[in-house]
Protein backbone atom coordinates (compact mmCIF):
# COMPACT_ATOMS: atom_id res chain seq x y z
CA UNK A 1 0.00 0.00 0.00
CA UNK A 2 1.28 3.14 -0.97
CA UNK A 3 0.24 6.15 1.51
CA UNK A 4 2.33 9.00 0.32
CA UNK A 5 2.13 8.87 -3.29
CA UNK A 6 3.20 11.29 -6.22
CA UNK A 7 0.95 13.97 -6.47
CA UNK A 8 -2.53 13.53 -9.06
CA UNK A 9 -0.38 15.06 -12.56
CA UNK A 10 2.31 13.03 -12.15
CA UNK A 11 0.70 9.76 -11.45
CA UNK A 12 -2.12 10.78 -14.56
CA UNK A 13 0.85 11.58 -16.71
CA UNK A 14 2.53 8.22 -16.15
CA UNK A 15 -0.45 6.31 -16.01
CA UNK A 16 -1.56 7.79 -19.59
CA UNK A 17 2.51 6.89 -20.63
CA UNK A 18 1.94 3.41 -19.57
CA UNK A 19 -1.59 2.06 -18.85
CA UNK A 20 -4.08 1.16 -21.85
CA UNK A 21 -7.74 0.85 -19.88
CA UNK A 22 -10.88 -0.67 -21.27
CA UNK A 23 -13.43 0.65 -22.92
CA UNK A 24 -11.67 3.97 -23.14
CA UNK A 25 -11.09 6.20 -25.81
CA UNK A 26 -6.82 6.41 -25.04
CA UNK A 27 -6.23 9.89 -26.24
CA UNK A 28 -9.38 11.66 -24.60
CA UNK A 29 -8.18 10.11 -21.49
CA UNK A 30 -4.58 11.36 -21.68
CA UNK A 31 -5.52 14.52 -22.31
CA UNK A 32 -8.88 14.84 -19.35
CA UNK A 33 -6.51 13.10 -16.61
CA UNK A 34 -7.68 9.56 -15.11
CA UNK A 35 -9.42 10.17 -11.78
CA UNK A 36 -6.81 8.51 -9.23
CA UNK A 37 -8.79 5.77 -6.43
CA UNK A 38 -6.84 5.94 -3.51
CA UNK A 39 -8.56 3.65 -0.63
CA UNK A 40 -11.91 2.36 -0.50
CA UNK A 41 -14.27 1.64 2.67
CA UNK A 42 -17.83 0.66 2.74
CA UNK A 43 -20.13 2.45 0.14
CA UNK A 44 -17.44 5.20 -0.49
CA UNK A 45 -13.94 6.09 -2.26
CA UNK A 46 -11.45 8.11 -1.73
CA UNK A 47 -9.55 9.79 -4.57
CA UNK A 48 -6.15 10.88 -4.78
CA UNK A 49 -6.74 14.90 -4.17
CA UNK A 50 -8.83 13.47 -1.02
CA UNK A 51 -12.46 13.89 -2.40
CA UNK A 52 -15.12 11.26 -0.71
CA UNK A 53 -16.88 9.59 -3.56
CA UNK A 54 -20.12 7.78 -2.95
CA UNK A 55 -20.09 4.53 -5.32
CA UNK A 56 -23.04 3.84 -6.92
CA UNK A 57 -22.24 1.32 -9.25
CA UNK A 58 -20.69 -1.02 -6.47
CA UNK A 59 -17.34 -0.79 -7.92
CA UNK A 60 -18.56 -2.60 -11.81
CA UNK A 61 -21.69 -4.21 -10.35
CA UNK A 62 -19.25 -6.68 -7.70
CA UNK A 63 -18.55 -5.20 -4.50
CA UNK A 64 -21.62 -6.60 -2.75
CA UNK A 65 -20.53 -6.80 0.61
CA UNK A 66 -18.59 -3.03 0.30
CA UNK A 67 -15.20 -2.14 0.50
CA UNK A 68 -12.89 -2.73 3.36
CA UNK A 69 -13.82 -5.92 4.97
CA UNK A 70 -10.89 -7.14 6.85
CA UNK A 71 -12.18 -10.79 6.91
CA UNK A 72 -11.43 -11.20 3.52
CA UNK A 73 -7.94 -9.92 3.49
CA UNK A 74 -7.20 -11.95 6.05
CA UNK A 75 -8.65 -15.23 4.82
CA UNK A 76 -6.71 -13.90 1.37
CA UNK A 77 -3.49 -14.15 3.91
CA UNK A 78 -4.04 -17.40 5.59
CA UNK A 79 -4.23 -19.18 2.35
CA UNK A 80 -1.44 -17.53 0.59
CA UNK A 81 0.49 -18.96 3.48
CA UNK A 82 -0.97 -22.40 3.71
CA UNK A 83 -1.41 -23.03 -0.36
CA UNK A 84 -0.94 -19.69 -2.61
CA UNK A 85 -1.74 -22.17 -5.54
CA UNK A 86 -2.42 -25.35 -7.05
CA UNK A 87 -4.39 -26.50 -10.37
CA UNK A 88 -7.54 -28.64 -10.26
CA UNK A 89 -5.84 -30.51 -13.21
CA UNK A 90 -4.38 -33.70 -13.51
CA UNK A 91 -7.01 -35.43 -11.34
CA UNK A 92 -6.24 -33.07 -8.62
CA UNK A 93 -8.33 -30.74 -6.51
CA UNK A 94 -7.75 -29.05 -3.02
CA UNK A 95 -10.18 -28.34 -0.15
CA UNK A 96 -10.96 -24.57 -1.13
CA UNK A 97 -11.74 -25.61 -4.64
CA UNK A 98 -14.66 -28.88 -3.11
CA UNK A 99 -15.95 -26.54 0.04
CA UNK A 100 -16.66 -23.63 -2.27
CA UNK A 101 -18.31 -25.78 -5.11
CA UNK A 102 -20.37 -27.62 -2.33
CA UNK A 103 -21.52 -24.58 -0.95
CA UNK A 104 -22.57 -23.08 -4.48
CA UNK A 105 -24.86 -26.35 -5.17
CA UNK A 106 -26.22 -25.70 -1.67
CA UNK A 107 -27.15 -21.94 -2.39
CA UNK A 108 -28.29 -22.38 -6.43
CA UNK A 109 -31.83 -22.82 -7.48
CA UNK A 110 -32.97 -26.05 -8.57
CA UNK A 111 -30.63 -28.95 -9.36
CA UNK A 112 -27.46 -26.88 -10.50
CA UNK A 113 -25.37 -29.19 -8.36
CA UNK A 114 -22.36 -29.04 -10.34
CA UNK A 115 -19.51 -25.90 -10.68
CA UNK A 116 -16.79 -25.56 -13.42
CA UNK A 117 -14.65 -22.69 -12.19
CA UNK A 118 -13.43 -19.85 -14.57
CA UNK A 119 -11.50 -16.95 -13.90
CA UNK A 120 -14.27 -14.30 -14.46
CA UNK A 121 -17.91 -14.14 -16.15
CA UNK A 122 -16.70 -13.71 -19.53
CA UNK A 123 -14.47 -16.76 -19.33
CA UNK A 124 -16.98 -18.45 -18.18
CA UNK A 125 -19.68 -17.88 -20.65
CA UNK A 126 -16.41 -18.94 -23.37
CA UNK A 127 -17.07 -22.05 -20.91
CA UNK A 128 -20.61 -22.41 -21.05
CA UNK A 129 -19.97 -22.13 -25.38
CA UNK A 130 -17.55 -25.09 -25.15
CA UNK A 131 -19.60 -27.24 -22.95
CA UNK A 132 -23.70 -26.95 -24.52
CA UNK A 133 -21.61 -27.82 -27.82
CA UNK A 134 -19.77 -30.66 -26.10
CA UNK A 135 -23.23 -31.65 -24.36
CA UNK A 136 -24.80 -32.41 -27.18
CA UNK A 137 -22.36 -33.72 -29.69
CA UNK A 138 -22.14 -36.44 -26.93
CA UNK A 139 -25.55 -36.93 -27.25
CA UNK A 140 -25.01 -37.77 -30.96
CA UNK A 141 -26.61 -34.55 -31.93
CA UNK A 142 -23.63 -32.20 -33.21
CA UNK A 143 -25.20 -30.11 -35.30
CA UNK A 144 -26.95 -28.65 -32.78
CA UNK A 145 -23.74 -25.47 -32.56
CA UNK A 146 -26.08 -22.52 -32.32
CA UNK A 147 -26.65 -20.39 -29.45
CA UNK A 148 -29.35 -17.57 -29.68
CA UNK A 149 -28.76 -14.10 -27.66
CA UNK A 150 -30.08 -10.96 -27.17
CA UNK A 151 -29.21 -7.24 -28.77
CA UNK A 152 -27.39 -5.00 -26.75
CA UNK A 153 -26.95 -8.32 -23.78
CA UNK A 154 -23.56 -8.25 -22.42
CA UNK A 155 -21.94 -11.15 -21.71
CA UNK A 156 -18.65 -10.59 -21.80
CA UNK A 157 -15.60 -9.36 -23.66
CA UNK A 158 -13.71 -12.64 -24.85
CA UNK A 159 -14.49 -13.73 -28.69
CA UNK A 160 -17.15 -15.96 -27.36
CA UNK A 161 -18.90 -14.05 -24.53
CA UNK A 162 -18.31 -10.59 -26.83
CA UNK A 163 -20.11 -12.51 -29.73
CA UNK A 164 -22.91 -13.73 -27.24
CA UNK A 165 -23.21 -10.01 -26.29
CA UNK A 166 -25.28 -7.92 -28.50
CA UNK A 167 -23.32 -4.83 -27.89
CA UNK A 168 -23.16 -3.86 -31.80
CA UNK A 169 -20.43 -1.39 -31.23
CA UNK A 170 -17.99 -4.61 -29.82
CA UNK A 171 -19.21 -6.64 -32.86
CA UNK A 172 -17.58 -3.97 -35.62
CA UNK A 173 -14.43 -4.42 -33.50
CA UNK A 174 -12.18 -7.57 -34.31
CA UNK A 175 -14.59 -9.77 -36.17
CA UNK A 176 -17.56 -10.68 -34.15
CA UNK A 177 -19.87 -12.21 -33.69
CA UNK A 178 -18.08 -15.93 -33.84
CA UNK A 179 -20.16 -18.48 -36.10
CA UNK A 180 -23.59 -19.96 -35.10
CA UNK A 181 -24.08 -16.79 -32.66
CA UNK A 182 -27.42 -15.54 -33.08
CA UNK A 183 -29.44 -12.70 -31.56
CA UNK A 184 -33.40 -11.59 -31.21
CA UNK A 185 -34.39 -8.23 -30.07
CA UNK A 186 -34.17 -7.08 -25.83
CA UNK A 187 -37.44 -6.91 -24.44
CA UNK A 188 -36.76 -3.25 -23.99
CA UNK A 189 -40.89 -1.93 -23.75
CA UNK A 190 -39.75 1.95 -22.97
CA UNK A 191 -36.96 2.59 -25.93
CA UNK A 192 -38.59 -0.11 -28.38
CA UNK A 193 -42.74 -1.15 -27.20
CA UNK A 194 -44.34 1.23 -29.56
CA UNK A 195 -47.89 1.43 -28.87
CA UNK A 196 -48.06 -1.83 -27.28
CA UNK A 197 -48.87 -2.55 -23.72
CA UNK A 198 -45.72 -3.57 -21.70
CA UNK A 199 -47.55 -6.96 -21.35
CA UNK A 200 -48.05 -7.26 -25.18
CA UNK A 201 -44.41 -6.46 -25.85
CA UNK A 202 -43.10 -9.07 -23.37
CA UNK A 203 -44.90 -11.44 -25.05
CA UNK A 204 -43.81 -10.48 -28.95
CA UNK A 205 -40.05 -10.15 -27.88
CA UNK A 206 -39.95 -13.55 -25.91
CA UNK A 207 -42.15 -14.91 -29.25
CA UNK A 208 -38.72 -14.09 -31.36
CA UNK A 209 -36.93 -16.74 -29.65
CA UNK A 210 -39.32 -19.28 -31.28
CA UNK A 211 -39.18 -17.47 -34.53
CA UNK A 212 -35.42 -17.76 -34.28
CA UNK A 213 -35.43 -21.28 -33.73
CA UNK A 214 -37.70 -22.00 -36.26
CA UNK A 215 -35.29 -19.54 -38.90
CA UNK A 216 -32.22 -21.70 -37.93
CA UNK A 217 -34.26 -25.19 -37.41
CA UNK A 218 -34.29 -26.45 -34.17
CA UNK A 219 -32.34 -29.48 -34.46
CA UNK A 220 -29.61 -26.83 -35.07
CA UNK A 221 -30.25 -24.91 -32.22
CA UNK A 222 -28.05 -25.45 -28.66
CA UNK A 223 -29.00 -23.00 -26.09
CA UNK A 224 -30.33 -19.60 -25.47
CA UNK A 225 -28.45 -17.36 -23.19
CA UNK A 226 -29.72 -14.41 -21.22
CA UNK A 227 -29.51 -12.13 -18.36
CA UNK A 228 -32.28 -11.82 -15.52
CA UNK A 229 -31.96 -8.04 -15.89
CA UNK A 230 -29.88 -6.86 -18.77
CA UNK A 231 -27.05 -4.81 -16.66
CA UNK A 232 -24.58 -3.06 -18.92
CA UNK A 233 -27.38 -2.90 -21.73
CA UNK A 234 -29.27 -0.13 -19.03
CA UNK A 235 -30.97 -2.39 -16.70
CA UNK A 236 -33.69 -3.08 -18.65
CA UNK A 237 -36.21 -4.95 -16.96
CA UNK A 238 -38.07 -7.38 -18.67
CA UNK A 239 -42.11 -6.96 -18.65
CA UNK A 240 -43.93 -9.57 -16.42
CA UNK A 241 -45.13 -11.93 -19.42
CA UNK A 242 -41.62 -12.30 -20.78
CA UNK A 243 -39.77 -14.78 -18.49
CA UNK A 244 -42.60 -17.48 -18.83
CA UNK A 245 -42.97 -17.68 -22.19
CA UNK A 246 -39.08 -17.82 -22.88
CA UNK A 247 -39.37 -21.04 -20.48
CA UNK A 248 -42.08 -22.00 -22.07
CA UNK A 249 -40.38 -22.06 -25.32
CA UNK A 250 -37.16 -23.62 -24.81
CA UNK A 251 -39.16 -25.92 -22.82
CA UNK A 252 -41.30 -26.64 -26.12
CA UNK A 253 -37.95 -27.40 -28.14
CA UNK A 254 -35.70 -29.00 -25.80
CA UNK A 255 -32.73 -26.55 -25.77
CA UNK A 256 -30.54 -25.32 -22.74
CA UNK A 257 -31.22 -21.73 -20.91
CA UNK A 258 -28.56 -20.48 -19.93
CA UNK A 259 -29.34 -17.67 -17.48
CA UNK A 260 -26.03 -14.97 -16.87
CA UNK A 261 -26.36 -14.36 -13.26
CA UNK A 262 -22.57 -12.04 -13.46
CA UNK A 263 -24.43 -9.14 -11.94
CA UNK A 264 -27.89 -10.55 -11.04
CA UNK A 265 -26.38 -12.75 -8.79
CA UNK A 266 -25.27 -12.98 -4.35
CA UNK A 267 -28.18 -10.54 -3.39
CA UNK A 268 -28.25 -7.99 -6.18
CA UNK A 269 -32.06 -8.88 -7.01
CA UNK A 270 -32.84 -9.36 -3.28
CA UNK A 271 -32.59 -12.91 -3.89
CA UNK A 272 -29.33 -15.21 -4.07
CA UNK A 273 -29.61 -15.12 -7.48
CA UNK A 274 -31.78 -13.04 -10.25
CA UNK A 275 -33.50 -16.64 -11.23
CA UNK A 276 -35.01 -17.07 -8.30
CA UNK A 277 -36.81 -13.22 -8.02
CA UNK A 278 -37.97 -13.95 -11.86
CA UNK A 279 -39.01 -17.50 -11.66
CA UNK A 280 -36.56 -18.72 -14.05
CA UNK A 281 -35.39 -22.33 -13.95
CA UNK A 282 -31.92 -22.45 -16.41
CA UNK A 283 -29.65 -25.78 -16.82
CA UNK A 284 -26.46 -23.48 -16.78
CA UNK A 285 -25.73 -20.06 -14.39
CA UNK A 286 -22.82 -18.05 -14.73
CA UNK A 287 -21.27 -16.43 -11.44
CA UNK A 288 -18.58 -14.24 -10.78
CA UNK A 289 -18.74 -10.66 -9.43
CA UNK A 290 -20.48 -11.15 -6.33
CA UNK A 291 -19.16 -14.78 -5.87
CA UNK A 292 -16.16 -12.67 -4.06
CA UNK A 293 -17.78 -9.47 -3.87
CA UNK A 294 -14.87 -8.28 -6.26
CA UNK A 295 -12.19 -8.77 -3.67
CA UNK A 296 -10.33 -11.17 -5.85
CA UNK A 297 -10.92 -12.32 -9.61
CA UNK A 298 -12.92 -15.60 -9.88
CA UNK A 299 -16.11 -16.85 -11.53
CA UNK A 300 -17.86 -20.11 -12.60
CA UNK A 301 -20.20 -21.97 -14.22
CA UNK A 302 -23.01 -23.57 -12.24
CA UNK A 303 -24.68 -26.57 -14.15
CA UNK A 304 -27.64 -29.03 -13.82
CA UNK A 305 -27.40 -32.76 -12.70
CA UNK A 306 -28.43 -33.30 -16.77
CA UNK A 307 -26.17 -31.28 -18.17
CA UNK A 308 -23.13 -32.61 -15.76
CA UNK A 309 -24.38 -36.34 -16.17
CA UNK A 310 -23.62 -36.20 -19.80
CA UNK A 311 -20.65 -33.90 -20.25
CA UNK A 312 -18.88 -36.41 -17.40
CA UNK A 313 -19.80 -39.52 -19.41
CA UNK A 314 -18.18 -38.44 -22.57
CA UNK A 315 -14.38 -38.12 -23.69
CA UNK A 316 -12.50 -35.46 -21.77
CA UNK A 317 -13.91 -32.34 -22.06
CA UNK A 318 -10.83 -30.29 -23.05
CA UNK A 319 -11.02 -27.42 -21.53
CA UNK A 320 -9.71 -25.57 -18.66
CA UNK A 321 -8.43 -22.38 -17.25
CA UNK A 322 -4.74 -22.64 -15.12
CA UNK A 323 -6.71 -20.54 -12.83
CA UNK A 324 -9.81 -22.09 -12.31
CA UNK A 325 -10.85 -22.61 -8.60
CA UNK A 326 -7.82 -20.87 -7.76
CA UNK A 327 -7.18 -22.01 -3.98
CA UNK A 328 -7.07 -18.30 -2.70
CA UNK A 329 -10.05 -17.00 -4.63
CA UNK A 330 -12.26 -20.00 -3.50
CA UNK A 331 -11.60 -19.18 -0.11
CA UNK A 332 -12.09 -15.38 -0.18
CA UNK A 333 -15.09 -16.43 -1.80
CA UNK A 334 -16.48 -19.02 1.07
CA UNK A 335 -15.99 -15.72 3.31
CA UNK A 336 -18.16 -13.30 1.60
CA UNK A 337 -20.35 -16.05 0.93
CA UNK A 338 -20.14 -16.63 4.91
CA UNK A 339 -20.69 -12.90 5.19
CA UNK A 340 -23.60 -12.44 3.40
CA UNK A 341 -25.28 -15.29 4.89
CA UNK A 342 -24.43 -15.14 8.55
CA UNK A 343 -25.14 -11.06 8.68
CA UNK A 344 -27.99 -11.42 6.96
CA UNK A 345 -27.35 -9.07 4.21
CA UNK A 346 -29.61 -10.47 1.56
CA UNK A 347 -32.98 -10.82 3.76
CA UNK A 348 -31.39 -6.92 4.68
CA UNK A 349 -31.86 -6.21 1.10
CA UNK A 350 -35.09 -7.78 0.18
CA UNK A 351 -36.62 -6.81 3.15
CA UNK A 352 -35.33 -2.93 4.32
CA UNK A 353 -32.91 -1.68 2.25
CA UNK A 354 -34.00 -2.25 -1.47
CA UNK A 355 -37.42 -1.14 -0.52
CA UNK A 356 -36.20 1.93 0.69
CA UNK A 357 -34.31 2.62 -2.13
CA UNK A 358 -37.21 1.62 -4.77
CA UNK A 359 -39.31 4.35 -2.85
CA UNK A 360 -36.81 7.19 -3.35
CA UNK A 361 -35.61 5.73 -6.95
CA UNK A 362 -39.16 5.77 -8.54
CA UNK A 363 -39.40 9.34 -6.85
CA UNK A 364 -37.06 10.38 -9.50
CA UNK A 365 -39.75 10.82 -11.67
CA UNK A 366 -41.71 13.83 -11.03
CA UNK A 367 -37.75 15.45 -11.90
CA UNK A 368 -38.26 17.23 -15.86
CA UNK A 369 -35.77 14.79 -17.51
CA UNK A 370 -36.80 11.75 -16.04
CA UNK A 371 -39.51 9.80 -17.90
CA UNK A 372 -39.04 6.03 -15.84
CA UNK A 373 -37.67 4.86 -13.55
CA UNK A 374 -37.03 0.97 -13.15
CA UNK A 375 -35.15 -0.94 -9.88
CA UNK A 376 -35.41 -3.92 -9.18
CA UNK A 377 -33.27 -5.50 -5.84
CA UNK A 378 -30.01 -3.08 -6.05
CA UNK A 379 -30.21 -2.20 -9.57
CA UNK A 380 -31.77 0.39 -11.34
CA UNK A 381 -32.18 2.96 -13.87
CA UNK A 382 -33.65 5.90 -15.15
CA UNK A 383 -34.63 6.88 -18.77
CA UNK A 384 -33.98 10.48 -19.91
CA UNK A 385 -36.21 11.91 -22.13
CA UNK A 386 -37.60 15.75 -23.60
CA UNK A 387 -41.52 14.27 -23.70
CA UNK A 388 -42.66 12.38 -21.07
CA UNK A 389 -45.72 11.07 -22.49
CA UNK A 390 -44.37 9.69 -26.20
CA UNK A 391 -40.87 8.20 -24.24
CA UNK A 392 -39.23 10.67 -27.29
CA UNK A 393 -35.56 10.07 -27.66
CA UNK A 394 -33.26 13.40 -27.78
CA UNK A 395 -32.58 14.57 -31.22
CA UNK A 396 -28.73 14.71 -30.16
CA UNK A 397 -26.39 11.82 -30.83
CA UNK A 398 -27.73 8.82 -28.32
CA UNK A 399 -25.70 8.99 -25.30
CA UNK A 400 -24.83 13.13 -25.20
CA UNK A 401 -27.12 13.36 -22.65
CA UNK A 402 -26.40 10.63 -20.94
CA UNK A 403 -23.20 11.44 -20.90
CA UNK A 404 -23.06 15.30 -19.65
CA UNK A 405 -25.64 13.79 -16.95
CA UNK A 406 -22.89 11.59 -15.93
CA UNK A 407 -20.31 14.29 -15.95
CA UNK A 408 -22.78 15.76 -13.47
CA UNK A 409 -22.29 13.09 -11.20
CA UNK A 410 -19.11 12.76 -11.24
CA UNK A 411 -18.19 16.56 -10.54
CA UNK A 412 -20.78 15.81 -7.55
CA UNK A 413 -18.72 12.85 -6.06
CA UNK A 414 -21.15 10.33 -7.16
CA UNK A 415 -20.30 6.99 -9.40
CA UNK A 416 -23.73 6.75 -11.41
CA UNK A 417 -22.76 5.45 -15.17
CA UNK A 418 -24.70 6.07 -18.33
CA UNK A 419 -25.64 3.50 -21.10
CA UNK A 420 -26.76 5.86 -23.56
CA UNK A 421 -29.19 8.02 -22.40
CA UNK A 422 -30.17 5.91 -19.24
CA UNK A 423 -28.57 6.53 -16.09
CA UNK A 424 -27.86 3.33 -13.85
CA UNK A 425 -26.73 2.39 -10.27
CA UNK A 426 -25.94 -0.69 -8.60
CA UNK A 427 -24.71 0.79 -4.93
CA UNK A 428 -23.04 -1.95 -2.48
CA UNK A 429 -25.76 -4.30 -0.58
CA UNK A 430 -24.31 -2.77 2.52
CA UNK A 431 -25.48 0.64 1.74
CA UNK A 432 -26.79 2.62 4.94
CA UNK A 433 -30.59 4.44 4.28
CA UNK A 434 -28.14 7.34 5.12
CA UNK A 435 -26.27 6.76 2.71
CA UNK A 436 -29.28 6.50 0.45
CA UNK A 437 -30.56 9.83 0.85
CA UNK A 438 -26.57 11.14 0.53
CA UNK A 439 -26.84 8.99 -3.16
CA UNK A 440 -30.27 11.00 -4.01
CA UNK A 441 -29.53 14.14 -3.31
CA UNK A 442 -26.32 14.28 -5.35
CA UNK A 443 -28.42 12.30 -8.19
CA UNK A 444 -31.00 15.13 -7.98
CA UNK A 445 -28.31 17.56 -7.80
CA UNK A 446 -26.38 16.48 -11.09
CA UNK A 447 -30.03 15.60 -12.76
CA UNK A 448 -30.62 19.77 -12.29
CA UNK A 449 -27.53 20.43 -13.13
CA UNK A 450 -27.60 18.30 -16.44
CA UNK A 451 -30.90 19.48 -17.00
CA UNK A 452 -29.97 23.46 -17.28
CA UNK A 453 -26.52 22.36 -19.51
CA UNK A 454 -28.71 20.89 -22.12
CA UNK A 455 -31.17 23.36 -22.17
CA UNK A 456 -28.82 26.29 -22.33
CA UNK A 457 -26.77 24.21 -25.38
CA UNK A 458 -29.77 23.78 -26.95
CA UNK A 459 -30.13 19.69 -26.88
CA UNK A 460 -33.67 19.81 -25.53
CA UNK A 461 -35.07 18.57 -28.62
CA UNK A 462 -37.10 15.43 -29.64
CA UNK A 463 -35.79 13.03 -32.14
CA UNK A 464 -37.91 13.32 -35.69
CA UNK A 465 -40.18 10.48 -35.63
CA UNK A 466 -39.06 7.66 -38.13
Amino acid sequence: MIENHLPTAELQALDAAHHMHPFTDGDALSKKGARIITRAKGVWLTDSEGNEILDGMAGLWCMNVGYGREELAEVAARQMRQLPFYNTFFQTTHIPAIALAKKLAELAPGNLNHVFFNGSGSDSNDTNIRMVRHYWNVKEQPERTVIISRWNGYHGSTMGAASLGGMKGMHKQGGLPIPDIVHIDQPDWWSEGGDMTPEEFGLARAQELEAKILEVGPEKVAAFIGEPIQGAGGVIVAPDTYWPEIQRIVKKYGILLIADEVICGFGRTGNWFGCQTLGIEPDIMTVAKGLTSGYIPMGASLVSDEVAAVINSGDEFAHGYTYSGHPVAAAVALENLRILEEEGVIDRVRSEIAPYLKAKWESLTDHPMVGEAKIVGMMGSIALTPNKATRAAFAAKAGTIGLITRERCFANNLVMRHVGDRMIISPPLTITKAEIDELMVRARKSLDEAYEKIKAEGLWQEKAAE
